[in-house]
């Protein structure tokens, strides 16, 4: 019985992928007549206009590791000339003692717990139904973390018109002069596979899962220990950073037309792997990022972290800090190493949790749990 017992669960949980599988084809099939006329609005630069590429030349992008941004949703915003609003970026180190105690409250533990549960759905690319599902655990997660907070954390969803939705978690602050001067902590929780984005297996350890559990280690201590900012703290994990910046786009325009404030904002998109554990640093990234908060960053490296900085470039529309960077905000985004030496696998059905430092990804939480201490304080 043992035997056939363990056949049937295997059968059963095979048939429930398959389940999956032909539901994301029936999908694909309805949508398959029209991709090859289906055009999106894209761009490569900021030097030249945008221009309309079929979905097949999207995916040419994603294999040839071309970084774009979908602007299709946002063509008025093409030409949009922004200067980006920067006096309140910090410029010192000021608040160490309460930045320290909380960083000693950070460990490996949760951050390994959850990226196994993060990289066990078969991928997360944003329009497939194992994306939603993936953002819908961990939107749970996120809940359960801030339950014992009450009304001073809001977790909400910010959805789009693919399942698979972004999220939003907020510390309000306790001055009210400053409720709209918001500081951003952002990762992207997407996946997606270079040569079968809708059905290839898509772990996504490095790319993102490791910034995704890297900020929400960051939020988890911040809520247990009772945290209270005076401007409000946003934890961001954006769906769709594969599709072209979608997700993050959506809601920087959606603040943008609201007339919020951020007084900065931080990516992280790879914070994993080490290459070369004899010279391990945490990658800043200078390009298309805002120099004044790039500055604080370093200051926050060398005074939280026990590795150093090392500066490198990304190129345009390399994570979705451009997204903030585009209407105005100032935006920075760190990454696991010089942008040469980072993790090659992914993309791939190979980059998984097996090739990571979570002592690496730690570095990242505490530089961020000390800007989150330092660009939350007037």
């Amino acid at each position: 019985m043992k035997p056939l017992t363990t056949l049937s669960l295997l059968c059963a949980a095979a048939l429930c992928i398959q389940a999956d599988v032909q539901a994301d084809q029936q999908i694909i099939k309805n949508d398959d007549s029209a991709v090859a006329t289906t055009s999106r609005l894209v761009k490569l630069d900021d030097a030249n206009a945008a221009k309309w590429v079929s979905e097949f030349q999207i995916l040419d992008f994603i294999k040839q590791g071309t970084r774009f941004m979908d602007i299709t949703d946002h063509k008025e915003d093409e030409n949009l000339v922004m200067t980006t609003r920067e006096d309140k970026v910090p410029t010192s180190i000021s608040n160490q003692d309460e930045a320290n105690l909380l960083i000693q409250k950070l460990e490996t533990t949760f951050m390994q717990q959850w990226l196994e549960k993060f990289t066990s759905f078969y991928t997360r690319y944003y329009k497939s139904s194992w994306g939603a599902q993936s953002s819908a655990w961990l939107i749970e997660t996120v809940r359960e973390i801030a339950a014992p907070a009450g009304a001073s954390i809001t977790v909400n969803e910010f959805k789009h018109e693919w399942s698979q939705f972004s999220i939003i978690a907020r510390f309000e602050g306790s001055k009210s002069e400053l409720e709209n001067e918001a500081v951003v902590i952002g990762a992207h929780q997407d996946s997606v596979n270079q040569w079968f984005p809708s059905l290839g297996r898509s772990p996504g350890a490095d790319d993102d899962g490791s910034g995704t559990v890297t900020i929400l280690e960051v939020f988890r201590v911040l809520v247990e220990n009772g945290f209270q900012p005076e401007r409000p703290v946003e934890f961001h994990w954006y769906s769709a950073e594969e599709g072209g910046l979608l997700g993050s786009q959506a809601i920087a325009k959606q603040y943008y037309k609201e007339g919020r404030e951020i007084t900065a904002m931080i990516q992280n998109d790879m914070t994993g792997y080490v290459l070369d554990a004899q010279t391990e640093v945490i990658g800043l990234v200078t390009d298309y990022v805002n120099e004044k908060l790039t500055n604080f960053i370093r200051q926050l490296i060398e005074t939280y972290a026990t590795i150093p900085a090392a500066e490198t470039e990304c190129g345009y529309a390399c994570s979705d800090h451009a997204s903030w960077r585009k209407y105005g905000y100032p935006s920075s985004f760190m990454i696991e190493d010089k942008f040469e030496k980072t993790n090659q696998r992914i993309h791939t059905l190979d980059d998984n949790i097996k090739y990571l430092s979570f002592d690496h990804m730690l570095q990242f939480s505490r530089v961020l749990v000390g800007f989150a201490v330092e660009a939350s304080h007037a």
